[in-house]
């Protein structure tokens, strides 16, 4: 029993020098990395695979979230998604030949265009943009065709864009080749759509010159999309390709200016003669400043 006591002491006393002995080193400045790290055992499941090294801390899973991904890793690399395709256009492309037409009753052909050294002249007040802005705002919002096509609609920013193009949004201004205010409407075109509309408006008045201007993009809306486009009335850049005839909204454009004749012709396919002008009005459609008036 004493024997015992004695070993129990000595073991006790060796035990106590070795801690002693332990607590110098790390006094004495020795790196923790030379004592073996002590193992915390855990209940909390991990997503680090038992290979991967853990000397940086993970992001927050927050974090991840905000950016999208799935919190934790995954020791299984996520596969690369396929792009998706792009929608396929849903309008009818042009016909090769025209249909005949169903509007018979056609506007007179435009004038030959005035020699370059001509300066347009200017009569009465100009409108201000707010005044044009709210003319061709109404003008858009109008239904021209309200028993056989009620569907057509004159897109705004069309509007906006032939009358920037064609006039700078000036509503006094007569051109050389005797195009008319804000839309530069001909006189002949404005009579011939006062007669065929059962209207009575006035060339020189700002919102008449609007209405005027909506009526045949309008009316050149149904003329092309019954002869080319199976009534599909749609003006939207979206269903446009590369290529100038490839939609109504460029056939529409281009006939403003050229008029109806020289794009849409029966038993010709749909012809596109003033690509620049298309091409100009299509980029006011989107860049033009006075879509921000």
């Amino acid at each position: 029993m004493v024997r015992r006591t004695r070993r129990l002491g000595t073991a006790v006393l060796a035990g106590f020098l070795l801690v002693n002995a332990l607590v110098g080193c790390a006094a004495k400045g020795q790196s923790p990395q030379d004592l073996a790290a002590p193992v915390a055992v855990t209940d909390a499941p991990t997503d680090a695979p038992a290979d991967e090294a853990t000397g940086e801390p993970s992001p927050s899973v927050s974090a991840l979230e905000s950016m999208g991904a799935a919190p934790g890793r995954s020791a299984t690399p996520t596969p690369t998604k396929k792009p998706t395709k792009k929608p396929t256009r849903t309008a009818p492309k042009p016909l090769a030949v025209a249909k005949p037409p169903t509007e018979t009753q056609v506007p007179p052909a435009p004038p030959k265009p005035a020699p370059s050294s001509c300066k347009p002249t200017y009569k009465g007040t100009q409108a201000t943009r707010a005044e044009a802005k709210a003319a061709l705002t109404d003008a858009a919002g109008r239904t021209y065709w309200p028993t056989s096509a009620p569907d057509i609609k004159v897109p705004l920013t069309l509007l906006k864009a032939t009358a920037w193009q064609e006039s700078g949004w000036q509503s006094n201004i007569y051109a050389c080749d005797g195009g008319v205010g804000l839309m530069q409407v001909m006189p002949g075109t404005a009579t011939w759509m006062n007669q065929r509309f059962e209207k009575s408006y006035e060339i020189d008045d700002y919102r008449d010159n609007a209405y005027l201007g909506a009526t045949y993009l309008a009316w050149a809306t149904k003329y092309i999309g019954d002869m080319y486009f199976e009534a599909d009335y749609r003006l939207d850049p979206a269903l446009c390709t590369a290529e100038l005839n490839s939609c109504l909204l460029n056939a529409v454009i281009a006939s403003y200016n050229f008029g109806h004749g020289a794009v849409a012709q029966e038993g010709k396919p749909l012809a596109i003669p003033n690509p620049s002008y298309v091409r100009n009005v299509r980029a006011l459609m989107t860049e033009c400043v006075c879509l921000d008036y």
